[in-house]
Protein backbone atom coordinates (compact mmCIF):
# COMPACT_ATOMS: atom_id res chain seq x y z
CA UNK A 1 0.00 0.00 0.00
CA UNK A 2 2.72 2.36 0.80
CA UNK A 3 4.74 2.09 -2.52
CA UNK A 4 1.53 2.52 -4.48
CA UNK A 5 0.62 5.32 -2.34
CA UNK A 6 3.95 6.93 -3.00
CA UNK A 7 3.29 6.31 -6.55
CA UNK A 8 0.07 8.13 -6.38
CA UNK A 9 2.06 11.30 -5.55
CA UNK A 10 4.78 11.20 -7.50
CA UNK A 11 3.63 9.56 -10.98
CA UNK A 12 -0.22 9.85 -10.91
CA UNK A 13 -1.30 13.17 -9.77
CA UNK A 14 1.76 15.17 -12.01
CA UNK A 15 0.79 12.69 -15.11
CA UNK A 16 -3.09 14.06 -14.75
CA UNK A 17 -1.93 17.55 -14.55
CA UNK A 18 -0.46 17.03 -18.31
CA UNK A 19 -3.07 14.19 -19.32
CA UNK A 20 -6.59 15.49 -18.24
CA UNK A 21 -9.23 15.99 -20.77
CA UNK A 22 -11.11 19.41 -21.14
CA UNK A 23 -14.38 19.15 -19.77
CA UNK A 24 -16.58 22.40 -19.40
CA UNK A 25 -17.41 21.39 -15.70
CA UNK A 26 -13.78 21.74 -15.40
CA UNK A 27 -13.66 25.59 -15.85
CA UNK A 28 -15.72 28.16 -13.69
CA UNK A 29 -15.99 25.11 -11.22
CA UNK A 30 -18.36 26.26 -8.74
CA UNK A 31 -20.79 24.24 -6.54
CA UNK A 32 -23.50 24.47 -8.70
CA UNK A 33 -21.96 23.27 -11.85
CA UNK A 34 -19.99 20.33 -10.25
CA UNK A 35 -22.96 19.23 -8.67
CA UNK A 36 -25.14 19.07 -12.03
CA UNK A 37 -22.08 17.46 -13.77
CA UNK A 38 -22.01 14.51 -11.00
CA UNK A 39 -25.50 14.15 -11.75
CA UNK A 40 -25.12 14.01 -14.75
CA UNK A 41 -22.04 11.88 -15.09
CA UNK A 42 -24.02 8.86 -13.19
CA UNK A 43 -24.30 6.37 -15.50
CA UNK A 44 -23.87 8.08 -18.68
CA UNK A 45 -20.65 8.48 -20.54
CA UNK A 46 -18.42 11.56 -20.75
CA UNK A 47 -19.18 12.92 -24.15
CA UNK A 48 -22.90 12.11 -24.03
CA UNK A 49 -23.16 14.51 -21.11
CA UNK A 50 -21.00 17.29 -22.62
CA UNK A 51 -23.62 19.01 -25.60
CA UNK A 52 -26.52 18.24 -22.07
CA UNK A 53 -24.49 19.70 -19.63
CA UNK A 54 -23.81 23.11 -21.46
CA UNK A 55 -27.05 23.36 -22.75
CA UNK A 56 -28.72 22.79 -19.23
CA UNK A 57 -25.87 25.57 -17.86
CA UNK A 58 -27.44 27.60 -20.52
CA UNK A 59 -31.17 27.60 -19.76
CA UNK A 60 -30.24 26.93 -15.64
CA UNK A 61 -27.26 29.00 -15.31
CA UNK A 62 -27.83 29.21 -11.53
CA UNK A 63 -29.10 27.29 -8.46
CA UNK A 64 -31.52 30.44 -8.13
CA UNK A 65 -32.82 29.74 -11.63
CA UNK A 66 -32.90 26.02 -11.44
CA UNK A 67 -35.10 26.21 -8.32
CA UNK A 68 -38.05 28.51 -9.85
CA UNK A 69 -38.15 26.46 -12.97
CA UNK A 70 -41.11 24.02 -13.40
CA UNK A 71 -40.51 20.30 -13.80
CA UNK A 72 -41.41 20.09 -17.05
CA UNK A 73 -38.76 22.51 -17.79
CA UNK A 74 -36.23 20.34 -15.74
CA UNK A 75 -37.40 17.54 -17.96
CA UNK A 76 -37.37 18.94 -21.08
CA UNK A 77 -33.37 19.56 -20.72
CA UNK A 78 -32.74 16.44 -19.08
CA UNK A 79 -34.52 14.89 -22.08
CA UNK A 80 -32.70 11.75 -23.70
CA UNK A 81 -30.05 11.40 -20.81
CA UNK A 82 -32.51 8.83 -19.03
CA UNK A 83 -32.66 7.95 -15.58
CA UNK A 84 -34.77 10.51 -15.16
CA UNK A 85 -35.31 10.47 -11.03
CA UNK A 86 -32.23 12.45 -11.26
CA UNK A 87 -33.89 15.58 -13.08
CA UNK A 88 -36.47 15.55 -10.08
CA UNK A 89 -34.23 15.04 -7.76
CA UNK A 90 -31.89 18.22 -8.99
CA UNK A 91 -35.07 19.94 -9.25
CA UNK A 92 -36.32 19.00 -5.63
CA UNK A 93 -32.72 19.84 -4.20
CA UNK A 94 -32.15 23.03 -5.96
CA UNK A 95 -35.88 24.00 -4.01
CA UNK A 96 -34.40 22.52 -0.44
CA UNK A 97 -31.14 24.65 -0.92
CA UNK A 98 -32.75 27.45 -1.84
CA UNK A 99 -35.82 27.30 0.66
CA UNK A 100 -33.45 26.06 3.88
CA UNK A 101 -29.54 26.63 3.11
CA UNK A 102 -30.48 30.13 1.80
CA UNK A 103 -29.17 29.24 -2.03
CA UNK A 104 -25.71 27.81 -0.92
CA UNK A 105 -24.64 24.64 -1.82
CA UNK A 106 -24.26 22.66 1.85
CA UNK A 107 -20.53 22.60 2.81
CA UNK A 108 -20.40 19.45 4.88
CA UNK A 109 -20.46 15.84 3.98
CA UNK A 110 -23.29 15.25 6.95
CA UNK A 111 -25.17 17.85 4.93
CA UNK A 112 -24.62 16.96 1.03
CA UNK A 113 -25.71 12.96 1.96
CA UNK A 114 -28.95 14.22 3.19
CA UNK A 115 -30.23 16.04 -0.43
CA UNK A 116 -32.34 14.19 -2.63
CA UNK A 117 -30.65 11.85 -5.01
CA UNK A 118 -27.10 12.27 -3.56
CA UNK A 119 -25.45 8.98 -2.16
CA UNK A 120 -21.60 8.29 -1.08
CA UNK A 121 -20.18 8.36 -4.44
CA UNK A 122 -21.92 12.08 -5.01
CA UNK A 123 -21.17 13.11 -1.81
CA UNK A 124 -17.52 12.47 -1.59
CA UNK A 125 -17.73 13.70 -5.61
CA UNK A 126 -18.75 17.09 -4.75
CA UNK A 127 -17.33 17.51 -1.13
CA UNK A 128 -13.74 16.67 -2.64
CA UNK A 129 -14.32 18.69 -6.01
CA UNK A 130 -16.50 21.96 -5.07
CA UNK A 131 -14.82 22.27 -1.27
CA UNK A 132 -12.09 20.43 -1.14
CA UNK A 133 -13.05 17.68 1.58
CA UNK A 134 -10.65 14.97 2.04
CA UNK A 135 -13.23 11.98 0.77
CA UNK A 136 -12.38 9.11 -1.80
CA UNK A 137 -15.01 8.60 -4.92
CA UNK A 138 -15.59 5.19 -5.73
CA UNK A 139 -17.34 4.54 -9.17
CA UNK A 140 -16.82 1.26 -11.81
CA UNK A 141 -13.72 3.64 -13.16
CA UNK A 142 -11.81 3.51 -10.37
CA UNK A 143 -12.90 0.33 -9.10
CA UNK A 144 -11.19 -1.01 -12.56
CA UNK A 145 -7.98 0.64 -11.46
CA UNK A 146 -7.91 -0.59 -7.66
CA UNK A 147 -8.97 -3.98 -8.69
CA UNK A 148 -5.92 -3.89 -11.06
CA UNK A 149 -3.52 -2.60 -8.91
CA UNK A 150 -3.88 -4.70 -5.92
CA UNK A 151 -4.89 -8.04 -8.11
CA UNK A 152 -8.58 -7.70 -6.10
CA UNK A 153 -9.67 -11.32 -6.62
CA UNK A 154 -13.34 -10.79 -4.51
CA UNK A 155 -16.55 -10.12 -6.97
CA UNK A 156 -16.73 -6.25 -7.23
CA UNK A 157 -20.62 -6.36 -7.55
CA UNK A 158 -20.61 -7.70 -3.62
CA UNK A 159 -21.29 -4.85 -0.76
CA UNK A 160 -17.88 -6.69 1.30
CA UNK A 161 -15.84 -5.67 -1.77
CA UNK A 162 -17.47 -2.69 -2.40
CA UNK A 163 -16.57 -1.87 1.51
CA UNK A 164 -12.99 -2.79 1.03
CA UNK A 165 -12.05 -1.13 -2.43
CA UNK A 166 -13.44 2.08 -0.89
CA UNK A 167 -11.33 1.71 1.83
CA UNK A 168 -8.01 1.20 -0.76
CA UNK A 169 -9.46 4.40 -2.31
CA UNK A 170 -9.41 6.08 1.19
CA UNK A 171 -6.02 4.58 2.52
CA UNK A 172 -4.61 5.87 -1.21
CA UNK A 173 -6.12 9.73 -0.74
CA UNK A 174 -3.58 12.36 -0.63
CA UNK A 175 -4.66 15.07 1.73
CA UNK A 176 -5.32 18.13 0.51
CA UNK A 177 -5.52 16.93 -2.63
CA UNK A 178 -9.17 15.08 -2.93
CA UNK A 179 -9.98 16.35 -6.00
CA UNK A 180 -7.02 16.14 -8.12
CA UNK A 181 -6.73 12.79 -6.91
CA UNK A 182 -10.42 11.40 -7.70
CA UNK A 183 -10.55 13.14 -10.83
CA UNK A 184 -6.70 11.32 -11.83
CA UNK A 185 -8.17 7.95 -10.47
CA UNK A 186 -11.24 8.69 -12.89
CA UNK A 187 -9.36 9.83 -15.98
CA UNK A 188 -6.50 6.88 -15.65
CA UNK A 189 -9.32 4.78 -15.54
CA UNK A 190 -11.45 6.33 -18.28
CA UNK A 191 -8.53 6.80 -20.68
CA UNK A 192 -5.85 4.11 -20.27
CA UNK A 193 -6.40 1.42 -17.68
CA UNK A 194 -9.82 0.35 -20.26
CA UNK A 195 -11.74 -2.73 -19.49
CA UNK A 196 -10.98 -4.68 -22.62
CA UNK A 197 -7.27 -2.66 -23.81
CA UNK A 198 -5.71 -1.62 -21.00
CA UNK A 199 -2.80 0.63 -22.24
CA UNK A 200 -0.20 -0.30 -19.59
CA UNK A 201 2.79 1.35 -21.38
CA UNK A 202 0.93 4.43 -20.93
CA UNK A 203 -0.05 4.08 -17.01
CA UNK A 204 1.49 6.04 -14.65
CA UNK A 205 0.63 3.26 -12.05
CA UNK A 206 2.45 0.28 -14.11
CA UNK A 207 5.05 -0.17 -12.23
CA UNK A 208 3.33 -0.93 -9.00
CA UNK A 209 0.30 -2.56 -10.58
CA UNK A 210 0.13 -6.13 -9.54
CA UNK A 211 -2.50 -6.27 -12.03
CA UNK A 212 0.04 -5.67 -14.86
CA UNK A 213 2.80 -7.22 -13.10
CA UNK A 214 0.78 -10.66 -13.30
CA UNK A 215 0.31 -10.38 -17.59
CA UNK A 216 -3.62 -10.82 -17.34
CA UNK A 217 -4.57 -7.15 -16.45
CA UNK A 218 -7.98 -8.04 -17.54
CA UNK A 219 -8.13 -10.72 -15.24
CA UNK A 220 -9.74 -7.87 -12.91
CA UNK A 221 -11.80 -6.51 -11.59
CA UNK A 222 -13.73 -9.70 -11.04
CA UNK A 223 -17.12 -9.89 -11.72
CA UNK A 224 -19.95 -12.32 -11.11
CA UNK A 225 -22.14 -13.08 -14.26
CA UNK A 226 -25.01 -10.86 -14.11
CA UNK A 227 -28.63 -12.05 -14.13
CA UNK A 228 -30.16 -12.49 -17.30
CA UNK A 229 -32.65 -8.97 -18.33
CA UNK A 230 -36.10 -9.71 -18.61
CA UNK A 231 -37.71 -8.58 -22.02
CA UNK A 232 -41.22 -6.92 -22.02
CA UNK A 233 -43.30 -6.13 -25.04
CA UNK A 234 -45.38 -3.18 -25.24
CA UNK A 235 -48.33 -1.45 -27.16
CA UNK A 236 -48.96 1.96 -27.69
CA UNK A 237 -51.42 4.01 -29.34
CA UNK A 238 -50.98 7.55 -31.52
CA UNK A 239 -54.79 8.51 -31.31
CA UNK A 240 -55.50 11.47 -33.45
CA UNK A 241 -58.79 13.29 -33.69
CA UNK A 242 -60.61 15.38 -36.30
CA UNK A 243 -58.68 18.18 -35.51
CA UNK A 244 -54.91 16.61 -36.92
CA UNK A 245 -54.38 16.65 -33.33
CA UNK A 246 -52.22 13.92 -30.90
CA UNK A 247 -53.36 12.59 -27.58
CA UNK A 248 -50.49 12.16 -24.94
CA UNK A 249 -50.56 11.24 -21.85
CA UNK A 250 -48.10 12.22 -18.70
CA UNK A 251 -46.78 9.50 -16.22
CA UNK A 252 -47.68 9.68 -12.64
CA UNK A 253 -44.53 11.32 -10.91
CA UNK A 254 -44.64 8.07 -8.79
CA UNK A 255 -43.95 5.82 -12.02
CA UNK A 256 -40.94 4.95 -14.08
CA UNK A 257 -39.90 7.67 -16.10
CA UNK A 258 -42.24 9.50 -14.08
CA UNK A 259 -43.86 13.38 -15.36
CA UNK A 260 -42.62 12.45 -18.82
CA UNK A 261 -45.15 12.70 -21.64
CA UNK A 262 -45.74 9.43 -23.80
CA UNK A 263 -47.94 7.97 -26.01
CA UNK A 264 -50.07 6.12 -24.21
CA UNK A 265 -50.17 1.98 -23.81
CA UNK A 266 -48.53 -0.39 -21.45
CA UNK A 267 -47.34 -4.11 -21.01
CA UNK A 268 -48.74 -7.02 -23.25
CA UNK A 269 -50.10 -9.66 -21.41
CA UNK A 270 -50.35 -13.09 -22.02
CA UNK A 271 -52.82 -14.37 -24.82
CA UNK A 272 -53.61 -11.18 -26.05
CA UNK A 273 -52.53 -9.51 -29.37
CA UNK A 274 -50.59 -6.39 -29.42
CA UNK A 275 -53.92 -4.93 -30.91
CA UNK A 276 -55.65 -5.78 -27.80
CA UNK A 277 -53.14 -5.04 -25.55
CA UNK A 278 -53.59 -0.99 -26.77
CA UNK A 279 -57.08 -0.95 -26.85
CA UNK A 280 -57.62 -2.45 -23.28
CA UNK A 281 -54.59 0.01 -21.67
CA UNK A 282 -56.22 2.71 -23.10
CA UNK A 283 -59.45 1.54 -21.41
CA UNK A 284 -57.33 1.34 -18.30
CA UNK A 285 -55.25 4.48 -18.34
CA UNK A 286 -57.92 7.22 -20.31
CA UNK A 287 -61.09 5.62 -20.07
CA UNK A 288 -61.75 5.30 -23.66
CA UNK A 289 -62.25 2.95 -26.38
CA UNK A 290 -60.33 2.92 -29.07
CA UNK A 291 -60.51 1.20 -32.66
CA UNK A 292 -56.71 0.32 -33.31
CA UNK A 293 -55.41 1.30 -36.99
CA UNK A 294 -52.53 1.15 -38.91
CA UNK A 295 -48.83 0.19 -37.43
CA UNK A 296 -46.78 3.06 -37.43
CA UNK A 297 -43.50 1.60 -35.81
CA UNK A 298 -41.85 -0.58 -33.76
CA UNK A 299 -39.08 0.67 -31.04
CA UNK A 300 -36.35 -1.41 -29.31
CA UNK A 301 -35.08 0.46 -26.26
CA UNK A 302 -32.68 -0.81 -23.30
CA UNK A 303 -33.27 0.22 -19.79
CA UNK A 304 -30.90 -0.52 -16.96
CA UNK A 305 -32.78 -3.52 -15.65
CA UNK A 306 -34.75 -4.70 -19.00
CA UNK A 307 -35.02 -4.40 -22.61
CA UNK A 308 -38.39 -3.34 -25.00
CA UNK A 309 -40.06 -3.73 -27.78
CA UNK A 310 -42.65 -1.12 -28.22
CA UNK A 311 -45.09 -1.75 -31.19
CA UNK A 312 -47.15 1.41 -31.79
CA UNK A 313 -50.40 1.70 -34.06
CA UNK A 314 -52.57 4.66 -35.06
CA UNK A 315 -55.86 4.64 -33.43
CA UNK A 316 -59.45 6.27 -33.13
CA UNK A 317 -61.80 6.97 -30.60
CA UNK A 318 -64.67 5.22 -30.46
CA UNK A 319 -66.78 6.27 -27.52
CA UNK A 320 -65.70 7.87 -24.16
CA UNK A 321 -63.32 10.83 -23.63
CA UNK A 322 -59.96 11.15 -21.77
CA UNK A 323 -59.53 11.62 -18.49
CA UNK A 324 -56.39 10.86 -16.28
CA UNK A 325 -57.55 7.58 -14.58
CA UNK A 326 -53.70 5.67 -14.59
CA UNK A 327 -51.72 8.98 -15.83
CA UNK A 328 -50.94 12.53 -14.58
CA UNK A 329 -52.63 14.15 -17.41
CA UNK A 330 -53.53 14.35 -20.88
CA UNK A 331 -52.76 16.75 -23.95
CA UNK A 332 -54.34 17.25 -27.53
CA UNK A 333 -51.69 18.34 -29.42
CA UNK A 334 -50.56 19.38 -33.04
CA UNK A 335 -47.94 17.13 -34.48
CA UNK A 336 -45.51 20.28 -35.17
CA UNK A 337 -46.01 21.10 -30.90
CA UNK A 338 -45.36 17.26 -29.56
CA UNK A 339 -42.05 18.02 -28.94
CA UNK A 340 -42.46 20.92 -26.83
CA UNK A 341 -42.62 18.68 -23.48
CA UNK A 342 -40.66 15.99 -22.26
CA UNK A 343 -40.88 12.31 -23.62
CA UNK A 344 -38.45 8.87 -23.05
CA UNK A 345 -35.95 8.19 -25.88
CA UNK A 346 -38.63 5.05 -27.30
CA UNK A 347 -41.29 7.97 -27.58
CA UNK A 348 -39.05 10.66 -29.10
CA UNK A 349 -38.52 7.85 -31.91
CA UNK A 350 -42.05 7.40 -32.48
CA UNK A 351 -42.28 11.37 -32.93
CA UNK A 352 -39.70 11.03 -35.43
CA UNK A 353 -41.36 8.84 -37.44
CA UNK A 354 -44.44 10.69 -37.29
CA UNK A 355 -42.35 13.75 -38.46
CA UNK A 356 -41.09 11.65 -41.32
CA UNK A 357 -44.24 10.63 -42.82
CA UNK A 358 -45.74 14.58 -43.06
CA UNK A 359 -42.65 15.28 -45.17
CA UNK A 360 -43.53 15.15 -48.78
CA UNK A 361 -41.89 12.90 -50.92
CA UNK A 362 -38.58 14.04 -52.99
Amino acid sequence: MKKVKRAVAAQLLPWFTVNQRAMPWRNNRTPYRVWISELMLQQTRVDQVIPYFNRFMKRFPSLKSLAAASQEEVLKQWEGLGYYSRARNLHQTAKIITDQHRGRFPKTAEEIIQLPGIGSYTTAAIGSLAFNLDLAVLDGNVIRVLSRLFAYTKDTRSMVAKKELQQFADDLLVKGEAGNFNEAMMELGATVCLPKNPQCNDCPMSGVCLGHESGRPTDYPVKAPKKKVPHIVVGAAVVTNRKGEVLVAQRRDKDMLGGLWEFPGGKQETGETIQQCIARELKEELGIHIEVGDFLITVKHAYSHFTMEMHTYFAQIKSGRPRPIECQNFQWLKIADLRKLPYSKADLYVIDELENSLKPPK
